[in-house]
């Protein structure tokens, strides 16, 4: 492959690329153009060891097309949760340059940064998903190089998720319990059955079955972004994140009166009593308030996910079991992400081992 660089009459600069001869025996070119030598070798390398595309397209038209193209088949929530990623971090951090020229130090350089602002390396690697995904997208579409096809995200050090001890959780559910009412009742739910709170915050009376005593988990709640300047979010409820999360969950005897004194119409939404669903933030709102009159050390109410599943496994649960209560897709995620084994569990543990010796 031979190549040709020059300046043109334009200002721009020209690399006409031969790629030998065609079936007649004419040679074959492709002109690659840019405004410096160096965006003309950059484009150039792109072409690799075999006929890749060029295009002139920015990184954020080909986010927009890959968005519209998406668009039919994504949940509404999860296409919000894309144009979001989208238009407060891809968009503004490559959003000018050539889809061409974007580099693997490119992307490393934009996790720097958001890490130095303090960005949780989870949130960074999902916007780096999304640009992947762009990116496998234009290289099927427009045929140009994927410079993100053997990108793999630097090795982050693991943080623990700050989970209440026993104590704090008997404390806890003393508080949301001792008022005849239902206002704290989203945590003693969590808590024992390890929903999350778009799901608590999504379940109606019709879903609950004390003669079986299990919690149908069909539905979720999320405020969304839309768009639109007037109304910039909106509240919609959808299907569970994954197929996993719709799933049925036994539900403890320890519940069963609570559930059965706030029994309401099966139309009713448990946490609001209402036909009108009680938003994610206010229960959020509720559960902070909640912590900080029982002085309880302050952690996110999704820790109370993390506390059900560690309490299950110290009760000997069978792992593939919780798996399932819980609606991940494999017993991976359980034991890696939501199982968090105190200091004092750990010495009972390790106690044991005098049996042996």
């Amino acid at each position: 492959m031979s190549i040709n660089l020059y300046k043109r009459k334009d200002g721009r600069y020209e690399a006409r690329i031969s790629f030998g001869k065609d079936s007649d025996g004419k040679r074959k070119y492709r002109s690659v153009y840019g405004k410096t030598p160096e965006e003309v070798k950059s484009k150039m390398s792109a072409l690799d060891k075999r006929e890749y595309s060029i295009t002139e397209m920015t990184v954020k038209e080909i986010t927009l097309e890959y968005l519209d193209t998406v668009k039919p088949q994504l949940k509404e929530s999860t296409l919000a949760n894309y144009r979001m990623k989208a238009e407060k971090h891809i968009i503004p951090a490559f959003g000018n340059k050539c889809c061409c020229l974007l580099t693997a130090d490119d992307v490393y350089a934009f996790i720097g940064k958001k890490r130095k602002i303090g960005m949780s390396a989870r949130y960074i690697a999902d916007i780096v998903v999304l640009l992947k995904g762009i990116y496998r997208f234009a290289a099927r579409t427009h045929n140009i190089r994927n410079p993100l096809d053997s990108f793999k995200m630097p090795k982050t050090a693991k943080t623990d998720v700050a989970v209440l001890s026993e104590h704090d959780q008997h404390r806890l559910v003393s508080l949301a319990t001792a008022e005849n009412d239902i206002k704290h009742f989203g945590a003693v739910l969590s808590l024992f059955t390890g929903m999350r709170i778009g799901e608590l915050c999504a379940l109606k009376w019709g879903d609950i079955d004390l003669d079986s005593k299990t919690i149908h988990v069909r539905r979720t709640l999320q405020r969304i972004q839309t768009g639109n300047s007037a109304k910039r979010t909106k509240i919609v409820i959808t299907e569970p994140k994954s197929a996993s999360s719709v799933r049925d969950i036994p539900i403890p005897d320890c519940l069963l009166p609570l559930l059965e004194q706030h029994r309401s119409a099966d139309d009713m939404y448990v946490l609001s009593g209402k036909r009108k669903p009680m938003e994610c933030r206010t229960l959020q709102y509720r559960f902070a308030t909640l912590l900080k009159n029982g002085k309880i050390p302050s952690v996110h109410f999704h820790s109370l996910r993390h506390a059900f599943a560690t309490n299950c496994i110290a009760l000997g649960f069978d792992v593939k079991a919780l798996s399932e209560i819980l609606g991940h897709s494999s017993v991976e995620i359980t034991l890696n992400r939501y199982v968090h084994p105190s200091i004092d569990r750990k010495r009972e543990f390790m106690s044991r081992l005098s049996l042996v010796a």
